[in-house]
């Protein structure tokens, strides 16, 4: 064997444990008329999130955006297991990690558990505010795209050793 194949082969071995890692990307589009399981809230609040999440290390990223609240927002969740007509308890007070100010973006560690939720949609944003205690405007987390780590990485490799 020579040292550029042997090189190729060590290459697409490392590659190889890393194809397992996936990142997914997630989109929610928030409205009043989603909050309260469904029932609505009247609000002309919306909003929308783009999120990801790293399987290798079980961190959730999030850009959250909202605006025309009839109230001041007091609490900020992922809540979860819950399909859109259900409601369920907090998963991840992400007010406590990124603020209540619009745009909040931030990160956290979530569990194998939560994450499993998470990519199923059972997940929502819930915006509360002093006007809707129990959440103004709601949106549920939904699977936007699934990035496999190494991917394109891998086809190029592959096209060099052809």
């Amino acid at each position: 064997m020579n040292t550029q194949t042997v090189f190729g082969l060590a290459v697409i071995l490392c590659l190889a444990g890393a194809a397992s890692a996936t990142t997914t990307g997630f989109v929610s589009t928030i409205d009043g008329a989603q909050a309260n399981a469904g029932a609505g809230t009247g609000s002309a609040g919306t909003g929308s999130a783009t999120l990801t999440y790293d399987d290798a290390t079980n961190i959730l990223t999030w850009n959250i955006a909202w605006g025309s609240l009839t109230g001041t927002e007091t609490l900020a969740h992922f809540h979860g297991p819950a399909a859109p007509d259900m409601n369920a308890g907090v998963q991840v007070n992400f007010a406590a990690i990124s603020g209540l100010s619009s745009p909040s973006i931030g990160q956290t560690t979530i569990t194998p558990a939560q994450a499993a939720d998470l990519l199923n949609e059972l997940w929502y944003i819930n915006i509360h505010t002093d006007v809707q205690t129990s959440g103004e405007i709601r949106g549920q987390i939904l699977v936007d795209a699934v990035v496999p780590v190494g991917g394109p990485t891998w086809a190029k490799i592959k096209s060099l050793y052809r």
